[in-house]
């Protein structure tokens, strides 16, 4: 990702520079002097010794050009390697480490490359990122002005049978989803030829190893596995890029479908979309079901983006997270939006996924060295 200097609102002009250090996927660094913003290239996850050399080289770079950060903001995850090595940073340069919640992130990365200072709404959707309550979070609906966010609703948390493991098996979010349906003696049928199906079915059963995420990429996942697309990952995110191929398909021929009536539930600023998924496994048509998905979430998420609009009096709306690399979640629900009267800001220069959070870290870091 080449995205050159990155023009910041002129009131950060004279701020002290920022380092940012982003996140675990996709790492890329940011730095911030003078009023504008710069990225690094992208490392790549940081799940190899040769990549997080490769993140703390980023860094060195970085630091040359700054000349003395006041700040490096990290994500909130104390355990990724760019959290830690950016607090050991801190501590030798005498620099305020600053911990960044993953969505407020992304959310303010958008913001930052608009220049948008205001409070806004924003609707952060990707596999995990930790929560402030210590739990993965993924389908967030926040309200976020500059250093500060407050979480208004999420996506109904779906079981993780296996932990990290049901992100690379789609079929096991399926399983989760029907387990929470009440249709649990369906995953032997479905799922016989998986020898771990009776262990996940019991799991299930039992609530052991079975955390709860509200993310939106397990949903897409989820989908992928009901409508029997994908059932194990090769590549990362081939189960939602798979359901997309489908729906794209299938639109293009016919067109958007109706959503789902009564496809999901919104309660307490939660968003249930399970009734959507249980009716994805009984659908015959893989294809149709995958552009259904896509209808129907477009549908529920404008209308739950509304309601806290409405509620806030906040009418601009920020879409973040890996999530928004869906040509048809991004198309169909900025549509759905701007139909309903609000504002839409998206990323334009910079990635909706992780290689662009940490210009939010540096949004956000700004703000709170304003604040002080």
């Amino acid at each position: 990702m080449s995205v050159g200097a990155i023009p910041l609102p002129a009131s950060f002009a004279s701020a002290a520079p920022v380092l940012a250090a982003g996140a675990w996927f996709k790492n890329a660094v940011c730095g911030v002097k003078g009023g504008e913003a710069r990225m690094s290239r992208v490392v790549g996850d940081l799940n190899t010794p040769e990549a997080c050399l490769g993140h703390e080289a980023e860094v060195s770079r970085m630091l040359e050009w700054l000349d003395g950060p006041a700040t490096i903001a990290h994500d909130l995850h104390p355990d990724f390697h760019s959290s830690r090595h950016a607090a050991g940073i801190a501590a030798q340069l005498g620099a305020i480490a600053l911990p960044v919640q993953h969505h407020h992130a992304h959310i303010a990365a958008v913001c930052a490359e608009h220049g948008e200072r205001g409070p806004v709404i924003g609707l952060a959707l990707d596999g995990v990122g930790l929560g402030t309550d210590n739990t993965p979070w993924g389908g967030e609906l926040l309200r976020v002005d500059g250093a500060c966010f407050e979480r208004l609703g999420h996506l109904a948390p779906l079981a993780l049978p296996g932990g990290d493991r049901a992100a690379r098996e789609p079929w096991r979010m399926a399983a989760a989803v029907l387990h929470d349906l009440g249709r649990g003696a369906e995953v032997m049928r479905r799922y016989a030829g998986e020898p771990a199906a009776a262990t996940v079915l019991a799991m299930l059963e039992k609530g052991v190893n079975c955390p709860r995420t509200s993310s939106a990429g397990r949903l897409f996942d989820a989908a992928s596995g009901l409508l029997g697309l994908c059932l194990k990952m090769d590549v990362d995110a081939e189960a939602a890029i798979r359901l997309e191929q489908e729906a794209t398909n299938w639109m293009d021929a016919k067109g958007w479908p109706a959503p789902v009536a009564g496809g999901w539930t919104l309660a307490g600023g939660v968003l249930d979309l399970r009734p959507l998924l249980g009716r994805l496994a009984g659908e015959a048509d893989a294809a149709r079901g995958a552009a259904v998905f896509h209808a129907t979430l477009v549908a529920a998420l404008a209308q739950w983006a509304e309601g806290v609009c409405d509620e806030s009096g906040i009418r601009t709306v920020v879409f973040g997270g890996g999530c928004f690399f869906n040509r048809l979640l991004a198309t169909g629900l900025r549509r759905d939006c701007e139909a309903r009267g609000l504002r839409v800001l998206a990323p334009v220069r910079l990635v909706p996924g992780d290689a662009g959070l940490a210009l939010g870290q540096a949004w956000v870091a700004l703000h709170t060295l304003e604040n002080r």
